[in-house]
């Protein structure tokens, strides 16, 4: 693909820091945009190696579309003009393709610099779109941008993508883009960070140059603060990032319960409150109920495997699913993760979001709709989860490929509910994961001779075994049952145990 056009995104920082991100973040997350545009921000920009007077005018070179944005405010003078105003001057000279919105119905709060500044785009031949806040400005800034490319660049968005950012817009919560003024980045878990700022960077360069601060502000989850490199985290970020979040949005927690019986009852045999960033809470919830379920063993050639009662990647996508889609902004309501004698059932806040429907969930082949985007695409760009509406699909195959019945999706009392069926007992009908083999590969194998293969028979079946049982059953002398026993320990497949003649020999990882 060509490369992506750089949009170039003009107003008073301070006085629409909110906008400015609430547009990168449109851009950055609707799929149709994200393919063919990257934001531009002077504020986002790697620090020249030679400053220079009016440096943030160099950002506009290489851009191909001006977007400005009028409010109250005229901005501090850099000469006899403002820097937004000579953005525009500069933007006119490079015959920038430009769209014009302004914030408020009514003109009396503007400064007088700021009227004339309205008054000569005005002048200029440029409509301009009205809005009253973020909320708003989204979907009128996406259908600008849209017209824009197709006009201009011949990009037009298919009927499917138009549907799609559309309903993306229709389902987002404003929740996740809720900036929180007393969180500062700093107080987030840096190595997190790191690992998103690495995720996010196009290269060394970048990577070397911005901080993950300002890694977070090129996907609209910070804001800068009033005072020089300081950032203000969104909800998002806070969820995503935060140490423990819950104990901000209580909401946030997972309660996981599990129980011997096929219902709730008043004695739990595990509990577990999980109050984590979101990239972490999946692994706790996929600890716990490894904790809390049966793993059968089964023996594969010379391999005594440990099996999973349930997929370990349906329990992940149906987890993935509850964290990136469910009602943030409900705050009465907790994910719920219980474990049942013959089921899994993972509860999340919300019924699906429209268009989705139970009966497209169950059919498949729907378009991919998150209340949550801001959450879910740094998810996905964490390597998390997929935002290709296959999930479910995943889901199902992983239930069936194990050996299990496929999953069921309901809603009842505000939730969304994902059970998963177990094999209630009957472990036989689990299917071995295709191609596994366990930690007796065939090169470990081939370096055995068949009396010690049936010794690891024995050690996979569960016996110790000593050097004088070993010269019985095989009829050798001591010195090979040493020599085998030797074998089998460098191998990794035995570990010894105890001291003098109560030496004795079991398959290793099994005590």
């Amino acid at each position: 693909m060509a490369d992506k056009k750089r949009i170039f995104i003009s107003s008073v920082q301070k006085e629409l820091e909110l906008e400015r991100a609430a547009v990168a973040s449109l851009i950055t997350t609707d799929p149709f945009l994200l393919q063919h545009c990257v934001p531009v921000l002077f504020e986002r920009e790697p620090p020249a190696a030679r400053p220079a007077p009016k440096g943030y005018l160099e950002t506009l070179h290489g851009c191909a579309l001006y977007v400005l944005i009028l409010a109250n405010e005229y901005g501090q003078l850099d000469g006899e003009l403002s820097a937004t105003h000579h953005e525009y001057r500069l933007a006119q000279k490079l015959k920038l393709p430009t769209i014009v919105f302004l914030k408020g119905a009514k003109d009396e709060a503007r400064t007088a610099e700021a009227k004339a500044f309205f008054a000569e785009t005005k002048k200029d031949g440029y409509k301009y779109v009205r809005f009253h806040d973020r909320e708003d400005l989204k979907p009128a800034m996406l259908e600008a941008l849209r017209r824009a490319l197709a006009d201009i660049f011949g990009l037009k968005a298919t009927s499917a993508e138009v549907s799609e950012s559309e309903q993306l817009i229709d389902a987002a919560s404003t929740f996740e883009s809720t900036v929180l003024a007393d969180v500062s980045v700093e107080s987030l878990d840096q190595n997190l960070l790191g690992q998103f700022n690495n995720h996010t960077a196009s290269g060394d360069p970048e990577r070397i140059w911005r901080s993950p601060a300002e890694a977070l502000q090129t996907r609209g989850l910070a804001v800068p603060g009033r005072e020089k490199n300081t950032f203000h985290a969104t909800a998002a970020a806070f969820l995503l990032f935060g140490p423990s979040p819950a104990f901000r949005f209580p909401q946030c927690e997972i309660l996981a319960d599990a129980y011997d019986e096929i219902r709730i009852s008043g004695r739990p045999k595990g509990q577990v409150t999980i109050n984590a960033p979101l990239s972490r809470v999946l692994d706790q919830a996929i600890k716990f109920i490894d904790d809390h379920t049966f793993h059968p063993r089964r023996v594969v050639g010379l391999n005594n495997l440990r099996l999973d009662e349930y997929p370990v990647a349906a329990l992940r996508e149906a987890l993935v699913n509850a964290v990136a889609h469910r009602s943030y902004d409900d705050a009465a309501r907790k994910i719920f993760v219980r474990i049942f004698s013959d089921r899994v059932e993972i509860s999340s806040p919300g019924y699906p979001p429209k268009p989705l429907t139970l009966a497209k969930l169950r059919r498949g082949g729907y378009k991919p709709c998150s209340r949550n985007p801001l959450i879910a695409q740094t998810l996905a760009t964490l390597g998390v989860m997929e935002q290709r509406g296959s999930g479910f699909a995943r889901m199902h195959d992983a239930m069936l490929n194990h050996g299990l019945d496929a999953p069921v999706f309901g809603q009842q009392d505000g939730f969304f509910i994902v059970t998963l069926p177990g094999p209630a007992g009957n472990y036989d009908r689990i299917i071995l994961p295709a191609g596994v083999t366990g930690p007796i590969t065939a090169a470990v194998e081939e370096q055995l001779n068949e009396r010690q293969k049936k010794m690891v028979a024995l050690l996979v079946a569960g016996e110790s075994l000593t050097s004088r049982l070993c010269e019985r059953k095989f009829r050798v002398t001591r010195d090979t049952a040493v020599r085998d026993f030797a074998l089998l320990v460098k191998l990794e497949i035995a570990e010894k145990s105890g001291r003098g003649r109560a030496v004795s020999y079991r398959q290793k990882g099994t005590a």
